[in-house]
């Protein structure tokens, strides 16, 4: 289930020199604004993109360590990551940036690792992943991308006047009353792999009347309830969980957004219980509470997401209790090609990122050892907590006896 890679490989990376890769040609000189979904950052102020021509910053490594040294199944969280990714000195804040930091590091076995830092207000993965697409093709030899890419982020800004018509509990101002930010030190990165057998038997709990529900949906009702049983907050305190959403289909967005758009198009609807019911409903509880929250999202949603970014001064969404899990399955990081192939492993190189650790986990489609396609999912929680995890977890796992059968009632969620 969890990941046999060893966390004790050591090596040494040698660095060049960071430097800025330039345009090859220049490029216009302006000023462009984000959309109100991509300013989020909290500090009440609206981004833009000033457009020097200065680059990206780029990295040149060699490390002597062979791809095998990472072990059979390659998996977060990598050993030695910031040395594979180094984070150049005043290179990381969101204002006066480089908007990109590329690290290349060769391996002595002749394969390469290339790691990304993105400014996150600039793109999200899909966006991200165009990106990367591009730079392949064009080092293969194309003289411009598939798919060029598209601005137009005034498609997502706040309408004149704004109006909030949705709900968005995942903005309320939660005081951490009791102490429940987890906290910076004793933090424990492990990943789970879910393959076919995994999530048959996860879906031993599932009831009947909720039987074709998501592998998503699945996995994020069961991630969500053990991870809070394993924080053990008080109680009565509420929990929450965020779904990142993305908004790029066309039940979305009539019409769609255009193809080319790199921008920010997720938004973060939320479920909200207390640890005491999430803890001891059955599963179908949370499954019922996570499937409802996926369907909250429509294009009124996300207008009144940037209604509510303009309105509210850009609130960051609720940290204090809470759990947000993003799907990067079909982002297609594995099937960027750079002339070398698809890479083994592509997707997030940790979870638990950000500025409040052990917040995020990303769903990473995977292939374990036995040639099983599955997701692979980063956790990190404190020491204490992910023994708790594990323990709950492989209960619903191997547990000979499912907790539905013929005297299940129904739990409905309070609206």
């Amino acid at each position: 289930m969890d990941s046999k890679q060893s966390s004790e490989l050591v090596f040494t990376v040698r660095r060049q020199k960071p430097e800025l890769i330039a345009p090859e040609k220049p490029t216009p000189r302006e000023t462009k604004f984000l959309s109100d979904i991509d300013d989020q950052e909290g500090t009440g102020r609206k981004l833009m993109v000033d457009c020097t021509g200065e680059g990206i910053m780029f990295v040149e490594a060699d490390a002597d360590v062979t791809l095998e040294e990472f072990g059979d199944e390659l998996q977060p969280p990598f050993p030695c990551l910031d040395e594979l990714l180094f984070d150049v000195p005043h290179s990381a804040g969101v204002l006066n940036c480089p908007l990109l930091l590329i690290q290349v590091t060769r391996l002595i076995c002749g394969g390469f690792i290339f790691s990304l830092r993105l400014n996150h207000t600039m793109s999200d993965a899909p966006g991200l992943v165009q990106f990367m697409t591009a730079v392949g093709e064009m080092a293969r030899g194309a003289s411009a991308p598939s798919v060029l890419p598209v601005w137009c982020r005034e498609l997502l800004n706040a309408r004149n006047p704004p109006q909030v018509t949705c709900t968005h509990h995942e903005y309320d101002e939660v005081p951490d009353t009791k102490d429940t930010i987890i906290p910076l030190d004793d933090m424990v990165h492990k990943s789970f792999f879910f393959g076919p057998s995994e999530v048959s038997a996860l879906r031993r709990f599932v009831p009947y009347h909720l039987r074709k529900c998501s592998t998503f949906e699945l996995l994020t009702a069961v991630l969500w309830r053990c991870r809070t049983m394993s924080l053990k907050p008080d109680p009565e305190e509420e929990v929450r969980i965020l779904c990142i959403v993305n908004a790029r289909s066309n039940a979305r967005f009539n019409p769609p957004l255009p193809t080319g758009y790199y921008g920010n198009a997720f938004v973060f609807p939320v479920a909200v219980t207390t640890a005491a019911k999430l803890s001891k409903n059955p599963l179908a509880y949370a499954l019922e509470l996570v499937k409802k929250t996926k369907t909250d999202v429509t294009e009124e949603y996300m207008k009144s997401v940037a209604d509510l970014m303009v309105l509210k001064g850009r609130p960051h969404f609720t940290v204090v209790r809470t759990y947000l899990v993003s799907d990067v399955t079909r982002a297609g990081f594995r099937e960027v090609d750079f002339g070398w192939g698809k890479a083994v492993y592509g997707g997030p190189a940790k979870g638990g990122v950000g500025a409040i650790p052990g917040v995020a986990s990303f769903y990473i489609p995977f292939k374990n050892k036995k040639g099983e396609n599955g997701i692979v999912v980063p956790i990190c929680l404190p020491g204490f907590a992910m023994e708790t995890f594990i323990k709950e977890l492989d209960g619903m796992l191997k547990g000979d006896a499912p907790l539905v059968n013929s005297n299940y009632a129904i739990i409905k969620p309070a609206l």
